[in-house]
């Protein structure tokens, strides 16, 4: 069975923080919610976290700083950040992805969640020699030879 992947969603509003638990954990990922940006860095600092989904507009920390902390404690993992405020988003954000909450519909963030845990594990290893199928070629026991007719 394929391990599940560990989103951390990071969001002060807890209803929008529960909505998008359960909609992550109904698609087989497992969620860490946090609405504390200091406790979601202590948790990145665990480890264990393959995604990191973050609210763009929150009093204590924004998106984009919350992310940029997350960020330099590992580098590789891909974020998502979104916000309800039109061209809020900055250019100055280490995040990957930029959603609006009004043009992005749950299907869509789950589809930008799949993308960008594929491009963080990377393309599929290839295939080694020591598990490829042997060559038929080798097992064959050659047929005898008949002679042609007349010879």
């Amino acid at each position: 069975m394929k391990p599940k992947r560990t989103i951390l969603c990071v969001d002060e509003d807890e209803r929008s923080l529960s909505i998008r638990k359960v909609m992550l954990q109904t698609r087989g990922y497992r969620v860490v919610a946090c609405s504390d940006p200091g406790r979601a860095v202590e948790l990145m600092k665990g480890g264990g976290i393959d995604l990191i989904l973050a609210d763009l507009l929150m009093p204590k920390l924004s998106g984009g700083k919350i992310v940029d902390q997350l960020k330099a404690i590992s580098p590789g993992t891909p974020a998502i950040v979104f916000s309800g405020a039109v061209g809020a988003c900055s250019e100055d954000t280490l995040a990957d992805v930029f959603l609006s909450k009004s043009d992005c519909s749950a299907a869509q963030l789950l589809d930008h969640v799949r993308v960008a845990l594929v491009r963080k594990r990377g393309p599929k290893p290839a295939v080694t020699a020591a598990f490829t199928p042997r060559r038929l070629a080798s097992w064959n026991v050659a047929a005898p030879v008949r002679p042609r007719e007349g010879q």
